[in-house]
C-alpha cells in the first residue's frame, strides 16, 4: 500500500511539471494584492509586484520586470546612451508605487551587469530585449514578486486582452503628474498583419507583437520602455511582451509595439544559467476586440506609456 502511494505521488508529480513545465513556475506570475478585472487607471500598491523602475542618477528612465531573485528583464534601446549604460549610475527600484515617496514595501538595488541582445538593431527595434543582473538578490514579498514569462510557443490571438504597466507620461509630452503613481492599462492585442499596415511593409518582425485600440486613447508612452506587457492565466500572471516603440502615444490606427518574449526563451537563459526563470505556453485565440483600420469608436480613457525616447 505505501508503495502504491508512492507511486501516485510520481503520476502526480509528473502531471504538475507536464502542466507547468517546471516546478519554478509555481513561484511565479503571483500578486497577492490584485484584485483588477477590468479598466483602470492608477495602480493598487502591490497590484504589478514584478514591475519596476530602472533609475539612472535618481531619475527614472526606463521600467522593467523582475523575473527571479536576480535578474530584469528590460528593453536594449534603454541602454544605448553613457548615462544609461554606465552601471555606477544605475539603481533599480522594486516593490514602488510612488516614484516620489518613500515606501516601506520598497528596496533600491544596484545592477552588477547590462546584458543587450547581441542582434538587437536600433534602426529597426528589432531584438529589442535586455537583461540586467542585480549586485545583490531579492528576497520576495507580498509587494516584490517575479512574473512568469510566456514559453516558446506561445500565442496570443487578435482581441485577446492584457496589462500593459508603467511611470510613463499620460499623453505625448505630458509627463505623469506627482506623486507619480504606478498607471495601468488593458488593451487589445493587434495582429502583426494589421499591425504592419499601421508601421509599413517589413517594420514588424516575428519577434514583436502589437496592441492598442483602434480609437486611440489607451497606450504605452515615453517612460514606460522595457516594462511589462502581461496577460492573466488560471495559475498566475504572465510576461508575454516588453514596451518597445511606437509612433507618438494612444493615437488612433497606431498600436504599441512590443518585443515578443516568448522568442527570447532560449536566448533567456543561455544568459542567466542556474535559477531559470517561470515559463508558462500562453494559448489565448483571442476575442472580440479586433483592430480595425475602419474602426472608431468615440470610447477614450486617459493612460500612459511608449516609444524610444530616453531622456
Amino acid at each position: 500500500m505505501e508503495l502504491h502511494w508512492w507511486k501516485a505521488g510520481l503520476v502526480v508529480l509528473a502531471v504538475l511539471l507536464n502542466a507547468t513545465g517546471s516546478l519554478s513556475q509555481s513561484a511565479c506570475g503571483q500578486a497577492p494584492l490584485n484584485t483588477k478585472i477590468v479598466g483602470g487607471n492608477t495602480a493598487v500598491s502591490g497590484s504589478w509586484p514584478w514591475q519596476v523602475s530602472i533609475q539612472s542618477l535618481g531619475s527614472h528612465f526606463c521600467g522593467g520586470s523582475l523575473i527571479n531573485n536576480n535578474w530584469i528583464l528590460s528593453a536594449a534601446h534603454c541602454f544605448q546612451s553613457s548615462q544609461t549604460s554606465t552601471l555606477a549610475f544605475l539603481r533599480v527600484s522594486l516593490g514602488k508605487q510612488s516614484l516620489q515617496t518613500s515606501e516601506l514595501n520598497s528596496l533600491t538595488i544596484t545592477v552588477a551587469q547590462i546584458i543587450n541582445h547581441p542582434s538587437y538593431v536600433s534602426s529597426t527595434h528589432d531584438n529589442d530585449i535586455a537583461l540586467l543582473q542585480l549586485s545583490s538578490s531579492v528576497t520576495f514579498s507580498d509587494y516584490i514578486q517575479p512574473v512568469c514569462l510566456a514559453a516558446a510557443g506561445s500565442t496570443l490571438g487578435s482581441g485577446t486582452l492584457v496589462w500593459v504597466t508603467g511611470w510613463g507620461d499620460i499623453s505625448s509630452d505630458v509627463s505623469l503628474p506627482d506623486p507619480q503613481n504606478l498607471q495601468e492599462v488593458e488593451l487589445p492585442i493587434v495582429s502583426n498583419t494589421a499591425c504592419t499596415s499601421a508601421y509599413g511593409s517589413g517594420s514588424i518582425t516575428s519577434n514583436m507583437m502589437c496592441a492598442g485600440l483602434s480609437q486611440g486613447g489607451k497606450d504605452s508612452c515615453q517612460g514606460d520602455s522595457g516594462g511589462p506587457l502581461v496577460i492573466k492565466q488560471s495559475t498566475g500572471w504572465t510576461q508575454a511582451g516588453i514596451v518597445s516603440f511606437g509612433y507618438g502615444c494612444a493615437l488612433p490606427k497606431i498600436p504599441g509595439v512590443y518585443a515578443r518574449v516568448s522568442e527570447y526563451q532560449n536566448w533567456i537563459n543561455s544568459q542567466i544559467g542556474s535559477s531559470q526563470p517561470g515559463y508558462v505556453t500562453v494559448t489565448a485565440s483571442g476575442g472580440s476586440r479586433i483592430f480595425s483600420q475602419s474602426l472608431s469608436l468615440s470610447l477614450c480613457i486617459v493612460p500612459f506609456l511608449l516609444s524610444l525616447y530616453i531622456f
